[in-house]
């Protein structure tokens, strides 16, 4: 795709009316969310939809989510839906949910990627949300970077990402959680959990009273199901604890950015010498860890070091989406 477009940097209530009208005009507007930055189009006018595909160069058959201003909006958008669906939807909407439903008749082909299904959610952004409600209509918005690569959660990242390949972007601040929300599909006869995201799977259990699976592998199409995905340019290697705390000394030599969390490995760090310019330091909470660990590769992937060496966070439902996320990007 060419350079068409001098992406502008949307400010402010100015900015966000500017947002509305370019949204309005079928154009391709990148939108804070609580989760990451998303690249919103009119879901509803394909020519729209496909400037997503075009300017982020990903598949058209890769189904896209569309958020809606509210649940009344469900009725719009899919068809035979079910009663948990409301029920989801009453506890955790606004928020990092995405439902998949049967999708009704008139939805365009081009935000399923062909399928019968689609992935629905009302994001909890005040910008975003703002804006949805303006256009009283539902916005398709996969994350705003290139197909493959890391999500953005700052606006200076879209802008580096994208600029020249969509009208603009708004100024929303960093993001909330840092990582894409939790897909559950509700068509099949039991809850299941297609992606992990902000809501665990011991959140949805406790709160349906039900057991909600969380297959570790599954081959559903769905937002953000391929194997190599949210990708630093530099390579990332993941790295067992006591690894790092062995082999650190050899490391220290390399053009490495090492990325750790536990006492023990950033203690060995320091032993090694290396300075804080090649070393970020995560907070050992998941939702700590989530929140700031696509910000910390971006920045990291800026040095243009050989390798970056993440260290294996631990294995939990807390974890799942970080760990879902690191396995795709270290592929």
């Amino acid at each position: 795709m060419n350079q068409d477009y001098k992406t502008s940097l949307l400010l402010g209530q100015e900015g966000l009316n500017q947002a509305v009208s370019l949204l309005q005009a079928g154009e391709c507007v990148a939108l804070p969310t609580e989760t990451v930055y998303g690249l919103a189009a009119d879901a509803s006018n394909v020519g729209a939809v496909n400037k997503i595909f075009a300017a982020k160069g990903r598949p058209t058959n890769h189904p896209l989510i569309v958020h809606i201003p509210d649940v009344s909006h469900l009725q719009y958008w899919a068809k035979d839906v079910p009663e948990i669906a409301y029920k989801l939807a009453d506890a955790f909407w606004p928020g990092p949910l995405t439902l998949l439903l049967h999708k009704a008749p008139e939805v365009p082909n081009a935000v399923t990627g062909g399928l019968d299904s689609i992935a629905l959610r009302v994001p909890a952004h005040p910008l975003f949300l703002a804006v949805l409600k303006k256009l009283n209509k539902g916005l398709a918005a996969p994350s705003a970077n290139l197909y493959k690569q890391l999500s953005p959660t700052i606006a200076q990242q879209v802008m580096q990402g994208l600029d020249g390949r969509i009208a603009g972007v708004l100024e929303g601040g960093p993001c909330e959680h840092g990582l894409e929300s939790s897909i559950v599909d509700l068509i099949s006869q039991q809850p299941r959990i297609l992606r992990s995201g902000p809501i665990t799977q011991q959140q949805l259990e406790q709160f349906l009273g039900q057991e909600v699976q969380a297959p570790q592998n599954h081959i559903e199409i769905v937002p953000g199901n391929v194997k190599a995905h949210y990708q630093p340019h530099s390579p990332l290697r993941i790295a067992a604890s006591s690894e790092l705390i062995s082999d650190t000394a050899v490391l220290s030599q390399q053009n490495c950015h090492f990325i750790v969390y536990s006492d023990a490995v950033i203690k060995a760090c320091e032993k090694a010498g290396i300075t804080n310019d090649r070393l970020s330091v995560l907070n050992n909470d998941s939702a700590e860890f989530g929140r700031k660990l696509y910000l910390t590769l971006y920045l990291a992937d800026q040095q243009y070091p050989k390798q970056i060496i993440i260290e294996k966070p631990p294995i939990s439902d807390a974890w799942a989406a970080v760990n879902d996320r690191l396995s795709r990007a270290a592929q």
